[in-house]
């Protein structure tokens, strides 16, 4: 009975997976990761790294021949701090793009413009150009006085994705990211997450943890104080080591409403840990994140 009860559960979480996994021909990126002007995509967020590219991988285990061209448009806005430790937050809003060709070459504003260059049913490696916008004083005034400006930033990424099966189809996720000017360091996360029960032909969610790693100079360029930003602002001088940055987890969500529009929802939480979260800029070391877009496909 155990056994039968089992198979029956895998069928119906396999059906649901795959139809997600088909519909996700259109809304590959979450929402937040796609709004320019804002600390979204490349930029620190409570957001974890693999819902910027949230159901890709799974995309072609059920849906083996791909359409040489996918493109999504859309408008979305975001409820984020600050800045990352920020104990205040505010609205952002902006255009959301994702134009995908042949599973091979992409552009988003969630995962930067790269291509897949290593691949299988169930797995991809990703090189990718993405950028950090940076964090300005005038993003808060109050708290971020005399640390002047991290400035916006070029950068590379490596990533890679792997599917276990399609009867545990748990997505385990591997990025790092180099900047060049800006925070000028490296930083990469450690992933997973999966479809949750109750997706349907019109709505379907997925959920997982994220942890982010990051070497002093990344960490002190956010969250270090030198000598000359102790002399102008009012926090002490401190310096941030390498290691872990936060921990965090997050829920994203798609609604079809037909065959072109669809909404996705993205929520996150993070926790700051270690010297980051240790650090006087940091005024509140749990952050969230709510977003919503709104999108047309092609």
């Amino acid at each position: 009975m155990f056994n039968s009860r089992r198979k029956r559960g895998g069928k119906s979480r396999n059906k649901q997976t795959g139809i997600a996994a088909t519909s996700l021909v259109a809304v590959a990126i979450g929402g937040v990761g796609v709004i320019p002007g804002s600390a979204s995509a490349q930029t620190p967020s409570p957001l974890g790294e693999w819902q910027y590219s949230v159901g890709i991988p799974l995309q072609k285990m059920w849906q083996p021949n791909i359409p040489d061209w996918q493109v999504r448009v859309g408008a979305a806005t975001s409820f984020q701090p600050r800045y990352e430790g920020s104990d205040r937050y505010h609205l952002m809003a902006g255009p959301s793009i994702d134009v995908r060709y042949k599973d091979l070459f992409f552009f988003s504003s969630g995962e930067g413009l790269g291509v897949n260059f290593a691949q299988g049913e169930n797995w991809r490696a990703s090189l990718a150009a993405v950028y950090d916008l940076g964090r300005r004083g005038h993003d808060d005034p109050q708290e971020l006085d005399g640390l002047g400006n991290i400035n916006l930033a070029p950068g590379v990424k490596l990533s890679g994705e792997y599917v276990i099966s399609k009867d545990f189809p748990l997505v385990l996720r591997a990025d790092v990211r180099r900047y060049f000017g800006g925070s000028n360091g490296w930083i990469g996360d450690l992933g997973a997450y999966m479809p949750m029960p109750g997706s349907t032909k019109k709505f379907f969610w997925f959920a997982g943890p994220n942890v982010t790693l990051a070497d002093s100079t990344y960490m002190n360029s956010w969250f270090g104080v030198n000598q000359t930003q102790a002399a102008n602002s009012k926090y002490s001088q401190y310096h941030a080591s390498a290691g872990f940055k936060s921990v965090g987890f997050g829920i994203s969500a798609v609604w079809l409403f037909d065959k072109h529009w669809f909404a996705t929802a993205d929520g996150a939480f993070q926790q700051l840990v270690g010297s980051a979260g240790n650090s006087p800029v940091t005024h509140r070391k749990a952050n969230g994140v709510a977003d919503i877009s709104i999108n047309y496909r092609f």
